[in-house]
This record gives structure tokens, C-alpha cells and sequence, in this order.
């Protein structure tokens, strides 16, 4: 079962960034999904099926908020030596 969250706002806040509300909610769910993904909280996959969009585009949407696609250094080494070992 989905759940909902709202959020209170003024209107005002859309309007300075030049958004129409359903626009501005969707920017609000997609950073939001940015953001946990960021921390670490929620998975690429999960984020893109929640934001409804495919893995890889929610991978390429993380440049549009200088968010990096690897967590750190250790992460990226993982998965190099993921890919070496298939190889």
C-alpha cells in the first residue's frame, strides 16, 4: 500500500522558481529521491521506481543535482572488481 506525505508551503515558493505546482511537487519528490539516494537510504533502483522512470535515467538525472553515481572510493573499487571479475 503506497503511502502519502504532504508538505505545507507557501505559495509563493513555487511561483519564485517558476514552477506550476504539479511541477513544483514533482522537483519535491525527485530531490527528495535524490537526496536518499545520496545518503544511502534508498537504492537507484528504488528511487527511480518510486519517481516511475527507469534505472538508468534516474542514474543520469543524479549529474543534473552534482550527485555522484558511487557513494566513495571504496564503492567504485567494489565495482571495478566486479566487472574485472566477469571479464
Amino acid at each position: 500500500m503506497d503511502q502519502s506525505i504532504a508538505v505545507t508551503y507557501p505559495k509563493v515558493l513555487a511561483f519564485s522558481l517558476k514552477m506550476q505546482n504539479e511541477e513544483f511537487s514533482r522537483e519535491m519528490k525527485t530531490l527528495s529521491m535524490v537526496k536518499l539516494y545520496e545518503l544511502g537510504k534508498v537504492s537507484s533502483g528504488m528511487a527511480a521506481k518510486i519517481l516511475s522512470i527507469p534505472r538508468v535515467a534516474f542514474l543520469d538525472l543524479l549529474s543534473n543535482y552534482h550527485v555522484s553515481l558511487f557513494a566513495d572510493a571504496d564503492e567504485l573499487e567494489a565495482d571495478f572488481a566486479a566487472v574485472k571479475g566477469r571479464l
